[in-house]
């Protein structure tokens, strides 16, 4: 078992390059098994869920060879309809190969996926997307089989701006006979990049990023070499780092543009943030302000996957703000330990009231999910005395050695063997 141990009090300095988005690099993989031949997939991080992704497209029939970030894929020989129960288990993002899949090979097999336990995570969106292109559907003893000859184009309402649902019917209506058109569809900036590696496919797909998505089916796709966005939470996180830490940092290969309710909510504080091209600077030098109420919803939206990080912001902010937390019910499981290490949050039902305090204070907590386990790294950053962050596999399936990067501002953090 793996541990983090960090040195509280030390300011960050100097520059660092983000990492490509994870949430982009996963459907944009499950996508390329939409058509045969050698893809070059650059800037993918190298992450758990990454290798389970690839580990599963190996068990499908690809062949996946992974390199400093670039993944060279061969789907010539994917034949294999069916997605291995041990590793859909390990990551919810598994369900991407369904739609996929399906429209390739006619027949796909899943189990229901697993992942971060921050809450219920339905995939009712998924199910009744592809039904609606014409599959038919069986489930039995935990497995869920899809069946088409040919999935058709329909018109799809999504009662929820569900981001994987939304992709998922994307890549099995891109090789549908007609026309789909999904409404109410997320919004996600990495929607559009999985609409800009289809379209590169030869993919007829147009409205990504707005409400409304329109994609009219093709006969057949081709293989590509594609480069993955940047990763906004990543920014975000070590946006959020100097913000807790204090100093002065620029991110470099970033996309300002995706996150614009971050960047308000840090001015609003006091951060200083100039932006140029890929570019983020990023200045504090004082406790922050409080501010009143941020809500989590959907992009464009304040994003849930900020907001535990942000939580340790203002946990040291002058006053009180309020966090409410629409998308997952479970997403304030780091609350308990940020209090063991001083912080005084109070939670009412879906609302976290944060009072700043003067400081926190260092010893050991345990990362309960991903983003939790990202915010009590930064809580660590800020605490007196040296904190152990433990269950450290959660942070590891979302950021690319985080204990390096942050290291190479200035920060006293290592990776420990228990």
């Amino acid at each position: 078992m793996e541990t983090f141990a960090i040195e509280g009090g030390r300011p960050l300095s100097g520059s660092l390059r983000i990492q490509g988005a994870k949430n982009a690099a996963l459907p944009i993989l499950a996508a390329a098994v939409l058509a045969e031949g050698q893809f070059y997939i650059y800037d993918v991080p190298h992450l758990k869920d990454i290798k389970v992704m690839l580990e599963i497209l190996d068990s499908l029939g690809a062949k996946t060879k992974y390199e400093d970030g670039c993944v060279d894929l061969d789907t010539a020989s994917v034949s294999v309809p069916l997605v291995p129960d041990h590793l859909m288990s390990q990551m919810r993002s598994s369900i991407f190969l369904a739609g996929p899949l399906l429209a390739r090979l006619g027949e796909v097999t899943i189990s229901r996926p697993g992942g971060c336990d921050i809450g219920e995570r339905r995939i009712d969106l998924h199910l009744s997307g592809l039904t609606a292109l014409g599959a038919k559907m069986e489930e039995s003893e935990g497995y869920i089989t899809f069946r088409a000859k040919q999935l058709r184009g329909t018109n799809i309402f999504l009662s929820f701006p569900s981001v994987g649902a939304t992709e998922n019917i994307m890549m099995a209506a891109v090789l549908a006979k007609g026309t789909t058109r999904i409404c109410n569809a997320a919004r996600e900036p990495e929607i559009i990049d999985l609409q800009n590696f289809l379209n590169a496919m030869g993919a007829r797909i147009r409205g990504a990023g707005t409400d409304t998505i329109e994609i009219t089916g093709v006969p057949k796709l081709r293989s590509v070499s594609y480069r993955i966005i940047p990763d906004r939470i990543v920014t975000g996180t070590f946006l959020l780092a100097v913000g807790v830490a204090q100093g002065h940092v620029e991110l470099t290969n970033t996309l300002p543009e995706h996150l614009t309710a971050l960047i308000e909510v840090a001015r609003s504080c006091g951060v200083e943030i100039k932006t140029r091209h890929d570019i983020m600077e990023i200045k504090s030098t004082a406790r922050p302000r409080a501010y009143d109420r941020i809500i989590t919803s959907p992009f464009p939206g304040f994003p849930t996957d900020l907001q535990a990080q942000l939580m340790v912001f203002l946990s040291q902010a002058r006053g009180t703000s309020v966090i409410k937390e629409t998308i997952f019910e479970g997403r304030f499981k780091h609350v308990n330990e940020l209090a063991r290490m001083g912080a005084s949050i109070y939670v009412d039902l879906g609302s976290a009231i944060i009072r700043g305090v003067n400081k926190l204070t260092a010893t050991n907590v345990e990362a309960t999910d991903l983003r939790a386990g990202a915010a009590l790294v930064l809580a660590g950053l800020a605490a007196e005395g040296t904190t152990t962050v433990g269950q450290i596999h959660h942070i590891d399936r979302g950021y690319e050695r985080l204990e390096q990067q942050l290291s190479q501002l200035g920060a006293g953090i290592s990776r420990v063997s228990v």
